[in-house]
């Protein structure tokens, strides 16, 4: 089970992803967000020297800052009426030292899944939470964010561990041709409800995009025990 917010009034969380995924899982547990993907280049370039864990902290905090970067040059954005929270993540699988994001066609996400075919493997997600100002509208908030970075950030790793049974060629065509392995780390989706696919340690929201549990207590450290319980308003359908 999914934690759940605290019902007191807490900030909004501004998602910086456009994951169907993530936004699901926020939804599930009654999270207040808005959705603010960062520029579709904000993962170019990127080549961490410090393995996954390096890696998906990196990026997480690449989405966030460009977010909150987006939003310093937008001083006159309403997000600053309301007390918010950027949040961002990236996930990748790994398996015996490789690094396995989101595959680019068929024939990589097969090569992937055949990689980790009766194996163990990890899942490891980097997430990032920044804190914005609550700045009023009489005030001047160009001042308020005009600051290289920002004055409060988080960056925290879940890491889920899970096993993978032989697939069988029937298997593995079938799953490949479903599409579902588009845009998923290592080339599958365990809210697929695959039966050859097992979370043996660790946690199952992790393997789908975003460690609720550790987002919670995130949430916790950074002052902030939860955003706001949402009375399920119409715009969230429509993030």
């Amino acid at each position: 089970m999914l934690p759940s917010p605290d019902p007191s009034p807490q900030p909004r969380i501004i998602l910086a992803s456009n994951s169907p995924r993530r936004r699901e899982l926020l939804r599930e547990a009654g999270y207040d967000f808005i959705v603010m993907p960062p520029e579709e280049d904000v993962e170019c370039g990127v080549c961490s020297t410090s393995g996954p864990a390096g890696l998906v902290t990196e990026l997480a905090y690449r989405k966030a800052i460009a977010v909150w970067r987006q939003l310093r040059d937008n001083p006159q954005s309403n997000v600053f009426a309301l007390p918010s929270l950027i949040l961002a993540a990236d996930t990748v699988a790994k398996c015996d030292g490789f690094i396995l994001g989101k595959p680019r066609d068929e024939e990589e996400a097969k090569s992937m899944l055949m990689r980790l075919s009766g194996r163990e493997h990890r899942v490891l997600t980097g997430v990032c939470l920044i804190a914005l100002p609550l700045v009023p509208k009489t005030a001047a908030r160009s001042c308020q964010m005009n600051t290289s970075e920002p004055n409060s950030s988080l960056l925290r790793i879940a890491v889920t561990k899970l096993r993978m049974d032989p697939l069988t060629d029937e298997q593995l065509a079938a799953y490949l041709e479903s599409g579902q392995w588009e845009g998923k780390a290592g080339a599958f989706g365990y809210q697929d409800g695959l039966d050859w696919v097992h979370v043996t340690e660790g946690s199952e929201s992790n393997v789908v995009g975003l460690p609720m549990e550790l987002l919670a207590e995130m949430l916790r450290e950074i002052g902030a025990s939860s955003a706001a319980r949402v009375a399920r308003r119409s715009h969230q359908d429509d993030v």
